[in-house]
């Protein structure tokens, strides 16, 4: 019979208490480790009586209130972009606009462990495409195409017919017609046929793929 049990030779610091395991090197272990880490700093920080964890509910207040401001100032910093005619300050804006956008990100991501993994995906979904756009105001098309496809695979449907467009118009600005092609079929299938503008997009990939394939015929 196999041994379930393996003796690791841990070491805990006496300062911080963070548990390590220096004469061992091994990436999974290195893994589990930094996630009790930081569970356990996790804990140190809690307002509640006698550091328990909460029930999974409610959300933390405070964090969700700074993910959905810095949303909204992300937005605001896209919508400012179209409302000035220099070419300079318009990129500004979007930069500022992605930054905000990967600060709400990183706090969305960095949720307590006992938080309700579905409140995540559906804060990840919406800024990664709120930042596919903004990717795609400075034509960083495959950054946007990554982002879109992310907050796809979080949130497939209904409701995130955006996504599904903006990964789309980033395949075609790539003159990628046939995964264009393919992902617009999987998002109008999927539910994305809630959006008009997938459905449009749809015809012009589909046009522009005839057009290709009269001139490979002559």
């Amino acid at each position: 019979m196999e041994d379930t049990f393996t003796l690791l030779p841990l070491h805990l610091d006496p300062t911080s208490k963070a548990i390590s395991c220096p004469s061992l090197k091994s990436s999974s272990i290195a893994a589990e480790l930094a996630l009790l880490n930081t569970t356990h700093r996790s804990l140190l920080t809690l307002d509640t009586p006698n550091s328990v964890p909460p029930p999974p509910l409610p959300l933390n207040p405070k964090r969700s209130a700074a993910i959905q401001k810095m949303r909204e100032q992300g937005n605001a910093s896209l919508a400012r972009k179209g409302g000035t005619a220099s070419a300079a300050n318009a990129q500004a804006h979007t930069q500022e606009a992605i930054k905000l956008y990967s600060y709400a990100l990183e706090m969305a991501l960095t949720r307590l462990p006992w938080e309700p993994a579905s409140i995540v995906r559906d804060e990840v979904a919406i800024l990664m495409s709120n930042r596919a756009q903004a990717h795609m105001g400075l034509q960083a098309w495959p950054e946007g195409a990554a982002d879109a496809e992310t907050s796809v695979e979080l949130k497939p449907a209904p409701g995130n017919g955006k996504a599904w467009w903006r990964r789309g118009k980033c395949l075609v600005e790539m003159g990628r017609w046939e995964d264009a092609a393919d992902w617009i079929a999987r998002g109008i299938e999927t539910g994305g046929d809630e959006n008009a503008e997938l459905r449009a997009l749809g015809v012009e990939v589909q046009s522009q793929l005839s057009k290709q394939r009269e001139r490979e015929t002559r």
